[in-house]
């Protein structure tokens, strides 16, 4: 029980503290009227939609980190400014920039030399339509679903702006309660989660049989199956077959998207999961983390039936 807590400590407690930096960090923004600046950044982006500036705000500080960004539109929504259909377009929107920093920090060091030019690059490519079927799917059920009028955040009254030091202590004395609402909700589905790994519970979720019915190499169900659980480990024991010849660059890919289809579902319940109810409780929060791995889902599967086809 013990060495239970202690890792489900070492594994919550970095991501706590990105939380509590994205709340105080938003808090301190809004007492000292820097959000609408912000929001002028990103502006063109999301002249597409019709989400309030508040949102191009949060999409700024996504670009350094989703969770802080995330914060930022979980205090939005309780100061008023956001309903729950914006929130849940808003922290889509957040994930757009993770695809833009992986491409720097994880394709093109990682990803390219792994797997070669070709197959990196088809990969990479399927990061890059994955984020543009996500900013559409806003564009498209934002104009659907909210009211143009909404589309910015009222100005007739200027934000009032305090000190930093003031803003410090009014955010500290108004956020730690919350703060520590996430933190135990974020901990006990943590818990939760460690609890059904260590009992087997993801192991259920075997790709072996379903490997065998799309005709790639039998060696390559190694890499596949290693790819569920670190793709960085499946990826590079992937890389020396795809030098070698010993797989083609189509039955390459069609054993990353294999492995992405399997993979998703399983991050998203071991990592996303517990942070999206953690930040925006427990009915936005799954609807959050479906929305977003579903349509991740659902451009890996298609690229998969287009390289059956081929194949």
């Amino acid at each position: 029980m013990i060495d239970l807590l202690l890792r489900v400590l070492e594994f919550a407690t970095p991501i706590l503290f990105l939380i509590a930096l994205g709340l105080f960090g938003a808090g301190i923004l809004v007492e000292m009227g820097l959000v609408h600046g912000l929001s002028r950044l990103t502006r063109p982006i999301f002249s597409f939609t019709r989400l309030p500036e508040v949102c191009a705000s949060a999409f700024v500080v996504a670009l350094g980190s989703a969770v802080a960004a995330n914060s930022m539109v979980a205090r939005f929504r309780d100061d008023g400014h956001l309903d729950e259909k914006e929130v849940v377009l808003c922290a889509i929107m957040n994930s757009i920039p993770v695809y833009i920093r992986e491409l720097f920090t994880y394709q093109l060091p990682i990803v390219l030399p792994a797997l070669g030019l070709l197959v990196g690059g088809l990969y990479a490519g399927v990061f890059l339509i994955t984020a543009l079927v996500k900013i559409t799917a806003v564009v498209v059920l934002s104009r659907l679903l909210l009211d143009e009028d909404r589309c910015k955040v009222p100005e007739t009254v200027p934000p009032q702006r305090r000190s930093l030091r003031v803003a410090v202590v009014r955010v500290f004395r108004r956020e730690k309660r919350l703060f520590l609402k996430i933190a135990v909700i974020y901990l006990s589905m943590t818990t939760l989660v460690f609890v059904l790994r260590d009992r087997g519970f993801f192991d259920l979720f075997s790709v072996l049989p379903l490997a065998e019915l799309f005709g790639i190499p039998p060696e390559s169900i190694v890499p596949l199956t290693t790819y569920v659980a670190s793709p960085i480990v499946g990826i590079s024991m992937l890389g020396p077959m795809i030098h070698s010849d010993g797989i083609s660059a189509v039955q390459a890919m069609i054993v990353l998207m294999l492995g992405s289809l399997f993979m998703l579902p399983l991050f998203a319940v071991r990592s996303l999961l517990p942070r999206y109810v953690a930040i925006f409780g427990p009915r936005l929060g799954p609807m959050i983390v479906l929305f977003s791995t579903g349509s991740s889902m659902l451009v890996r599967f298609a690229i998969l039936v287009v390289l059956l086809i081929i194949a």
